[in-house]
């Protein structure tokens, strides 16, 4: 260790009361985390990029300070997909510690992880007061069924309002419209439900069908227009 003059002549002076790292909850105890391999915790967390033209929502496990699954989540930009797929092989088996210092491709991502590591090192997780925390997977239940992301699309201008391109539910393919014109209610088919019919055996139009659903008045709809088309 390397002292500067001005320390070297200075004299020692005792430390007084050091009570170390304060408790944090995490996993349903009260820890004392001083090492990366005191860290437990699921949360999550968003990050953007410089020029906020996508974001990135990020899940982690963290067991013992190595993290055991992650959830990578993009919306806004092409490219953010892939930098996810490579994501997906980079944070599994890394330390917290690790991750925060590993070039995860897109900077919405990287900055989704540094949200996430102030969340977990200072106790602020989703399981902070789960006993034994969550199991690895518990990840996979912000997807829902059909294990796709929940994704809001929607549109509009002043020159003709607004339109429902897609919901929680799924693919918006009708808005049902009042004889005033306004939204009552959507017609929409979810994809991953249609894609899992397909995949047991249906045809293309019957998984279709299969797979449609509404909301709303859509009954009562005076119309109902495609929000893409019309």
């Amino acid at each position: 260790m390397i002292y500067s003059h001005e320390v070297e002549t200075m004299c020692p002076v005792a430390q007084g009361v050091s009570h170390g790292a304060a408790p944090i909850p995490q996993e349903g105890k009260w820890t004392k985390v001083k090492e990366v391999t005191d860290i437990n915790g699921l949360t999550h967390g968003v990050g953007w990029c410089a020029p906020q033209q996508g974001a990135c929502k990020l899940t982690l496990n963290v067991k013992e300070g190595i993290i055991q699954e992650a959830l990578i989540e993009t919306i806004g930009c092409s490219g953010m997909t892939h930098s996810a797929a490579m994501a997906a092989e980079i944070l599994p088996g890394r330390t917290l510690l690790e991750a925060m210092n590993t070039d995860l491709v897109c900077d919405a991502i990287n900055t989704a992880m540094r949200e996430l590591a102030l969340q977990i090192i200072y106790g602020r997780t989703q399981s902070a007061f789960s006993e034994d925390g969550l199991p690895v997977g518990a990840g996979l239940e912000d997807l829902g069924k059909g294990l796709r992301s929940q994704v809001g699309t929607m549109y509009g201008t002043v020159k003709k309002g607004p339109r429902y391109l897609e919901m929680a539910e799924g693919y918006v393919t009708g808005i049902a419209l009042d004889a005033e014109d306004n939204i009552i209610g959507y017609q929409f088919v979810s994809l991953g439900k249609m894609t899992d019919f397909i995949k047991k055996g249906d045809d293309p139009n019957t998984a279709w069908e299969k797979a449609k659903g509404q909301y709303g008045r859509v009954a009562e709809a005076a119309k109902i227009i495609d929000p893409r088309a019309e």
